[in-house]
């Protein structure tokens, strides 16, 4: 039988000493990325996931009937939003597709009522997610000695990355081939080389939930997106091959995914400060709240790209308190999030901003 979800209390977070020592190492690693990259490029982009490879509009329809436990924060009262979904990867530089990485999903919902978090502006919640099923560090120190590698291969040798990409997606299959994961060897540069519309995005860390606390997921249902799971992209001699791919099947494909919830249901087995550890289904399993619905569009329109990838940013400490982040990683991705936006604002002349309705 299924255990009730645990009830969310501040106490079950652990913050740990030297946290904010940790963060301003974040900090200046993310500074090394982001002046290379402004360097190398004609602007500053973001320190992380900072190419994109289709930014569209859609719609969150909120289930109707939800169990109390589920309907909390956003999804407490039926209903729909606008939302805006920014695809990515991972790397702090803009690399050519050969290159392949983890994918990432950014979902802004607009027009959201509810006390905010801490400094959160505007009326929008942010999800973020990625197409792994666990963060790739225990917790921030090992994320800073990750990111401080990251940040000594972000330049322009291209040439010596594609290789390396090459290398470590054989290594991906290796280790897949005997039912093993590693995040790290995704991060550079082993991931399957996948389309984005295809895949599922995980929030990886745990987020309060009204009441409760979850982790949760969004899952193409729609099935032209089921087609595309497992596509891998050919990117060879194209350098925005994910991005025109992205584009030719979004002006043809209706698209719809289910936004589901795992609530935790056992501290021990599902624990809130180790993102690295997979909550079981079976002892916590998934259920839908809502969906997302973004018809058939142009993936890539000149004035949303610039309002979405350009004017905006995207961080889990926009939105709502029922959806607070924890754990060391959110902990650690407030501060760093905005200093990495900052800089971007700061550099490119072009003050980020939350909309109140969507772009046209």
């Amino acid at each position: 039988m299924t255990r009730p979800p645990i009830r969310y209390t501040p106490d079950v977070e652990t913050p740990t000493p030297g946290e904010d020592e940790t963060i301003a190492g974040l900090n200046d690693a993310f500074d090394t990325i982001l002046e290379r990259t402004a360097g190398d490029g004609d602007r500053a982009v973001r320190a992380v996931h900072a190419k994109a490879h289709g930014v569209l509009a859609g719609v969150l329809e909120v289930d109707g009937g939800l169990p109390a436990e589920l309907a909390q924060g956003v999804f407490a009262t039926p209903g729909r939003h606008d939302v805006l979904m920014r695809l990515s990867t991972n790397a702090g530089d803009i690399l050519p597709d050969v290159i392949s990485l983890p994918r990432g999903l950014a979902i802004k919902v607009l027009d959201v009522a509810g006390e905010r978090l801490p400094g959160a502006e505007g009326t929008t919640q942010d999800f973020i997610l990625n197409n792994g099923t666990v963060f790739q560090a225990k917790d921030a120190d090992a994320f800073l000695s990750n990111l401080k590698l990251l940040a000594k291969t972000t330049d322009r040798l291209e040439g010596t990355k594609k290789v390396l990409s090459a290398v470590l997606r054989g290594v991906h299959h290796a280790l897949d081939a005997v039912g093993t994961q590693s995040p790290a060897v995704d991060t550079l540069g082993g991931a399957p080389n996948v389309d984005p519309l295809g895949e599922t995005y995980h929030s990886i860390t745990p987020f309060r939930w009204g009441d409760h606390i979850a982790k949760f997921r969004v899952v193409p249902i729609a099935p032209a997106l089921r087609e595309l799971s497992g596509r891998i992209v050919d990117a060879h001699g194209r350098e925005n091959a994910i991005r025109e791919d992205v584009r030719t099947e979004m002006q043809r494909i209706d698209a719809q995914w289910a936004f589901e919830v795992q609530l935790c249901r056992d501290l021990d087995r599902q624990p809130i400060e180790d993102p690295t550890v997979v909550w079981d289904e079976a002892e916590a399993p998934f259920q839908r709240v809502g969906t997302i619905t973004a018809h058939a569009q142009d993936s890539w329109h000149d004035a949303r790209v610039q309002q979405v990838d350009e004017e905006m940013r995207f961080s889990v400490w926009t939105g709502l308190a029922a959806h607070r982040p924890l754990g060391n990683i959110n902990r650690a991705r407030n501060a760093t999030y905005r200093h990495s936006a900052d800089f971007r604002a700061r550099v490119n002349g072009c003050p980020y901003r939350e909309p109140a309705s969507q772009p046209g």
